[in-house]
């Protein structure tokens, strides 16, 4: 009988407590002995086939949750079952199904599986019965009789693997104990940010190559020091509807409140690195005090010979004096009305036709989470929960309608 058909017989009938493992082999009472690490008809959906030591651990512990199964089964260093083939298994080995499409009960070849060799056709009389008497001593010493010899093949891949013991398993490698990939990802924007750094001073060199070409005449009826009339670091106009006119660096706004997915902790990274981090993840790695203000730029564009704008982000918009409003291009909701409390403005109506309006969400998360913003004149992003390589979709979609925003707010 194979290992898996005895561990069902033996399950069935309840007398698991009979199983007795002894050195490396289970006996079963006195009927069966196997190797504990010998493989068993039953193929995991990962395609492994399961050993007789796992099935025997599982079925005696199948009871507990899955994940301290799979925690004592490591710590015995016994291979744990998965949790797909959990249910199934089960249900075959105490017989509440006769069948399963995971169970492979595989025959050797017909030319491998027995050898017969004839000895003999005809014996002598008198041999065959000295032969046989001593075997059973029920011979007639007038029959002739045909002996074969049975030969069964030694299976040595089998008898290697038996032996095996795997040190991990699929789910141990993907838990990734102790390491942090964030490293990774810094490194990485790091030289995308050097490599757009190199690409912006090359095309400025190229703007006062370009200057320098023209004509003398040209040159002399600017009247500055700087002889091509290009001046890289200008300073920043923003025009808003109203006629007002705010000098400086314009002001994006993000809610102080840890319930909205954009704050003063992880903008930067969303903005600048199309990257999202959760709050929670960033206030960790920080060290200090909160930060009142953070400069953000787009680093990163469809259009690679867009001009690069600096923005400040700030979550008190009771410490922006009345200059300061003119300056406000964007803010991030939190979906509460509240937030706009003390504002200078008369409503919600007026904010959102003289300021950019974002609501940050998840894409799965229930529609009654955006049912007041709706009602207002912003922009939902949807983000993913998991699948971060859909951020810099996102934080491009922000920036485009931020920039649209902005230059029709210089035309008006």
């Amino acid at each position: 009988m194979d290992p898996l058909s005895a561990l069902r017989d033996f399950t069935v009938r309840g007398d698991l407590d009979k199983i007795v493992r002894v050195n490396d082999e289970f006996r079963f009472g006195s009927d069966y002995s196997f190797p504990c690490h010998a493989e068993t008809a039953y193929r995991s959906k990962q395609g492994n086939l399961y050993t007789l030591e796992t099935l025997l651990y599982y079925v005696n512990n199948h009871h507990i949750k899955h994940t301290d199964y799979i925690q004592c089964a490591r710590t015995q260093g016994i291979p744990s079952v998965t949790f797909p083939d959990r249910k199934p298994l089960l249900d075959y080995l105490t017989g509440k199904i006769s069948s399963s499409d995971s169970i492979e009960f595989l025959l050797p070849p017909q030319n491998d599986a027995v050898h017969l060799t004839k000895i003999s056709t005809t014996l002598d009389a008198a041999s065959n019965a000295n032969l046989i008497s001593s075997d059973n001593g029920h011979y007639d010493a007038s029959d002739s009789r045909v002996f074969t010899q049975i030969e069964t093949p030694v299976d040595y891949m089998s008898l290697i693997c038996s032996s095996e013991r795997p040190l991990k398993d699929r789910e141990g490698l993907l838990e990734c104990k102790g390491r942090n990939f964030y490293a990774v990802l810094t490194s990485a924007t790091k030289r995308e940010e050097e490599r757009q750094r190199i690409e912006s001073q090359q095309r400025k060199d190229g703007l006062v190559a370009k200057s320098r070409l023209m004509g003398s005449d040209e040159r002399g009826m600017t009247g500055f020091g700087d002889e091509s009339g290009y001046d890289p670091n200008p300073k920043p106009k923003l025009h808003l509807k109203g006629g007002k006119i705010g000098e400086g660096v314009p002001i994006i706004l993000v809610p102080s409140a840890f319930q909205t997915l954009i704050t003063i902790y992880n903008v930067k990274e969303f903005l600048e690195d199309g990257v999202y981090i959760p709050t929670d993840v960033k206030v960790k790695q920080m060290k200090g005090a909160k930060p009142d203000c953070v400069t953000v730029q787009k680093k990163f564009s469809r259009d690679r010979d867009r001009v690069v704008t600096a923005y400040e982000v700030r979550d008190k918009p009771s410490a922006l004096k009345a200059e300061d409003w003119d300056r406000v291009v964007a803010v991030f909701v939190l979906g509460k009305e509240w937030q706009f409390k003390d504002w200078p403005f008369k409503d919600h109506v007026e904010i959102f036709n003289k300021i950019m309006g974002f609501f940050m969400r998840f894409e799965d998360d229930s529609v009654e989470s955006a049912k007041i913003v709706k009602q207002w004149n912003v922009k939902i992003i949807s983000i993913s929960k998991n699948k971060r390589h859909q951020d810099r979709a996102a934080a491009l979609e922000v920036w485009d309608r931020l920039e649209e925003f902005v230059r029709s707010r210089a035309h008006s």
